[in-house]
């Protein structure tokens, strides 16, 4: 037999193995094929430059769940593809040519773009080494990317479709705006966070009395250039006397009239507020109301206009700390608080946003939101994992706003609608229009816009009578984090369902993020990041895989660290030297074949039954996405059933079996190790793949392997049980009793005389034990099943130290168990298996305590 290297490394198992599965067309999926089709769409990375944990973990989990399926038998569509980003990537390069002294608008926006597609050209390349690396098992024949010909003209004919639709319009209104990157954002890439800041209460004298004044509060001083009215509530009997009359700003001395609004809380502050039509969105509502004034106070870029007078050009934190100043200095400053309040900041550049008056492209979300609600009370609704999920999802399309959809960058859709030169008339339009005749609008249209239309725009939608359309369309599964539901997943659905009539997939399977082993967010400031090609060139993909596919609970954050990625690499070191050493046993020349149930020995039985119950539940959670789940129950059977038991039981068998038995127990162990490799390959393909290529009669890859379905069998298994428990049971008394695990004791034993036999030999081997005294008595016997024994130290009694320690074990648990059975929430709440041994537990403690004390 062709050994196993002495020592995993994982460097040179891994070597080769993506290429050699992807040149064996394992990657593709097959349209014609006559397999039940699986089609996953897989969140497409940025093509910013590296990927982070995050990407490993959501990529590694898809890819487990994807060779899973392709072993039950099933065509599986796991394409790749990449995203523009355009607010990211363009910061990206901009900051790049930026160190070289260049700015974008030397360049102008062809040459600028030309630059960018340079950048993505890297980027996309890098990515692709990177899920090499991590062994996805990706379709790159089906590759995308969101501003490719194919999507471009998908995202076209979109655009037109809701613009022809009425759902597509061009509106002023307030909008979150990015000083940094000079963009209009949507709602929700705006995010909140609380931070110290500072309520400042201002005097806005009256025009005809001076030395009267309202008390007025604001938080953003620097807006009050832009200030049209002051508020207070119609119904507030300490300002409605006043309405009509006019304030001074204390900004500029300019005159504001004092008006009665609904909006206006009188239990809030002082019960008068400013309004600032163009930099507040419910001030906005306020001025169309009462048809104020719209003045806006700032440039783009976050400095001061013209309207700020000598603060022109500041910019506005600057300029908010010298007006507070001056107005201080003229007498106009009443306090300033100190408060902790919630800021938005662009989810992005993290520049604090300015809400500000700008005309901007739009989605009317309702009507779109409203048969994505009406869709899932259908048969065919979107399951999520957790379910709790769904909540929220619907939460959201009851409270969407319109979407905000243009972006004023370069990068990106560009919007599809040509004004004409001569007439000033506007068409939208799929196509091109000549450049001579028409301006085309400089925006771009946000990332998402894009992104939404992945799970049908990869198969070739608008063609509805493609055949890769037809048959892998909806998708039966996305695996995404919650922090892109509404960004992602929302989007998706509305767009699926007003563009294709159905949800675009079956199933959504949710995760957590990846925090640090303190539970802390990832960050460059904390220097707490986990690079994932730095942890696989230093512990392999498999360590990696394993980790950040199966630790943690759906749906929660889960922490990684490098003590739980050594951990994994312990576990896999265990699976190859229990290969190795399985290897080593079988003679050159062996054959290995199918085993009749009559050749079968208990242990044989025993091990087999117990791989059937580990794979059943599995199985059963692998169905549900509890992966981390399913991967527990293959790692308690490898430690606790294959290498702890049924290996050291060969060991023992071994030494005086026949040729017979022998062959028999070669294609046990050989027959479970390849059961293991086939359910591990999908979280730990590398590694697998290689011990499985040592194997006798293997295939060309352990891809053209059938998922195992566990060999069930209906008796014969429970003598092996019986056997585990009573080992169990002396290594428990020796470890209680403070015994070597070495020092032999004396054990009685009662049960059928054949049972006994075949029993003996095992458990002289694991206790070990210096003698075995069978006995009729059933006197002081634990009972496993029909087999009864007592244990006592062979070569001195227990001292009496020894036993007043065991009595104080014993009183201790005895009131533990006492306080468990007597629990009502435990009763209620526990499996029925685990009351039933707690019960056990407390009537063997009582025995036992009984005897030491008579």
């Amino acid at each position: 037999m062709k050994e196993l290297e002495k020592y995993y490394d994982p460097q040179q198992v891994e070597k080769g193995k993506d290429k050699f599965w992807y040149e064996h067309g394992y990657y593709s999926c097959d349209v014609n094929s006559k397999k039940k089709p699986f089609s996953v769409t897989l969140p497409p990375p940025n093509v910013t430059g590296i990927l982070h944990i995050g990407h490993a973990k959501n990529t590694a989990t898809t890819d487990m769940i994807c060779r899973y399926k392709r072993l039950q038998g099933f065509d599986v569509l796991f394409a790749p593809g990449t995203d523009h980003a355009g607010i990211a990537t363009q910061a990206k390069v901009e900051a790049n040519l930026k160190k070289e002294g260049i700015n974008k608008y030397d360049l102008g926006r062809e040459k600028f773009l030309e630059k960018v597609w340079e950048w993505k050209e890297k980027s996309a390349n890098y990515i692709h080494e990177q899920w090499g690396k991590l062994g996805l098992s990706l379709d790159y024949s089906r590759e995308r990317f969101t501003l490719d010909e194919k999507t471009t003209e998908a995202v076209n004919h979109t655009f037109k479709t809701l613009y022809d639709q009425g759902l597509i319009y061009q509106k002023e209104k307030i909008i979150n705006w990015d000083t940094s990157l000079m963009t209009a954002l949507s709602n929700i890439e705006v995010i909140h966070e609380d931070i110290p800041g500072k309520f400042y209460y201002f005097k806005y004298r009256f025009a005809t009395h001076p030395e009267d004044y309202l008390e007025v509060a604001t938080t953003r001083p620097e807006t009050m250039f832009g200030d049209t009215a002051v508020c207070f509530n119609p119904h507030d009997e300490r300002y409605n006397k006043y309405e009509g009359e006019m304030v001074l700003n204390p900004a500029n001395g300019e005159p504001l009239p004092l008006i009665g609004d609904r909006y206006v809380d009188k239990d809030f502050g002082t019960g008068v507020m400013k309004c600032t039509p163009a930099h507040d969105p419910n001030d906005f509502e306020i001025g169309k109301r009462h048809n104020l004034a719209v003045i806006k106070c700032m440039n783009l870029d976050g400095t001061m206009n013209e309207k700020a007078g000598i603060y022109q050009g500041q910019d506005r934190f600057v300029c908010r700390d010298n007006l507070v100043k001056k107005i201080e200095e003229q007498g106009d400053l009443i306090k300033i608080d100190e408060i902790i309040h919630s800021v938005g900041h662009s989810e992005r550049s993290h520049t604090i946003v300015e809400p500000t008056l700008s005309k901007q492209w739009f989605v009317k979300m309702k009507p779109l939101a409203e048969d994505v609600i009406e869709k899932m009370k259908g048969k065919d609704k979107i399951q999520f994992f957790p379910r709790r999920f769904e909540k929220i999802f619907d939460r959201w399309l009851k409270t969407t706003e319109d979407w905000c959809i243009s972006r004023q960058l370069w990068w990106g859709h560009r919007i599809p609608v040509y004004t004409n030169k001569e007439t000033g008339e506007k068409i939208c339009s799929e196509t091109a229009l000549d450049p001579k005749l028409y301006d085309q609008d400089p925006d771009v249209l946000d990332t998402w816009f894009s992104s939404a239309l992945s799970p049908f725009a990869l198969q070739n939608w608008p063609d509805v009578d493609d055949p890769y359309y037809k048959r892998y369309y909806p998708n039966d599964l996305l695996v995404t984090a919650y922090d892109i539901i509404f960004f992602w997943v929302a989007r998706m659905a509305f767009q699926g369902v007003h563009l294709t009539g159905k949800l675009p997939f079956k199933n959504v399977f949710i995760h957590g993020l990846v925090r640090d082993e303190q539970g802390r967010k990832m960050s460059k400031s904390l220097g707490n990041g986990i690079d994932p090609i730095e942890v696989v060139e230093k512990y392999g993909a498999d360590s990696l895989r394993y980790v950040v596919a199966t630790n943690g609970t759906p749906g929660q954050d889960n922490n990684v660290g490098f003590k739980l990625i050594e951990e994994s690499r312990t576990f896999l070191n265990k699976v190859w030297n229990a290969a190795r050493f399985v290897l080593s046993l079988i003679p050159d020349g062996f054959e290995s074949r199918s085993l009749t149930n009559k050749e079968l020995s208990f242990d044989d039985k025993y091990i087999y039954h117990q791989f059937a119950k580990a794979n059943k539940m599995i199985v059963k959670n692998m169905e549900k996405y509890e992966l981390g789940q399913a991967t527990k129950y293959l790692y308690d059977f490898v430690y606790d059933d294959y290498c702890g038991t049924y290996i050291e039981l060969a060991k023992v068998e071994l030494k005086h079996a026949d040729e017979k038995r022998k062959d028999v127990i070669y294609n046990v162990l050989i027959d479970v190790l390849k059961d293991i490799l086939i359910s591990l390959f999908p979280t730990c393909p590398f590694i697998t793949e290689e011990i499985y290529s040592y194997l006798p009669g293997h295939k060309i890859s352990i891809y053209e392997e059938s998922y195992p379905k566990g060999r069930l069998l209906r008796t014969g298994y429970d003598l092996g049980e019986k056997l585990v428990s009573i080992v169990k049971y002396i290594r428990a008394f020796k470890s209680e009793n403070k015994i070597s695990s070495q020092e032999k004791v004396t054990i009685n034993i009662k049960g059928e005389k054949a049972d006994l036999e075949k029993l003996t030999p095992f458990i002289k081997a694991f206790g070990p034990s210096e003698e075995i005294i069978y006995v009729e008595s059933e006197e002081n016997l634990r009972f496993f099943g029909n087999i009864g024994l007592s244990i006592k130290a062979s070569k001195a009694e227990m001292s009496q130290e020894k036993i007043q320690e065991r009595i104080a074990f014993l009183h201790n648990e005895i009131k533990r168990s006492e306080g468990l059975l007597n629990n009502k929430g435990f009763l209620a709440k526990a499996p029925e298996a685990k009351i039933k041994i707690e019960k056990e537990k407390y009537q063997q403690y009582l025995e036992e305590l009984k005897k030491y004390e008579n």
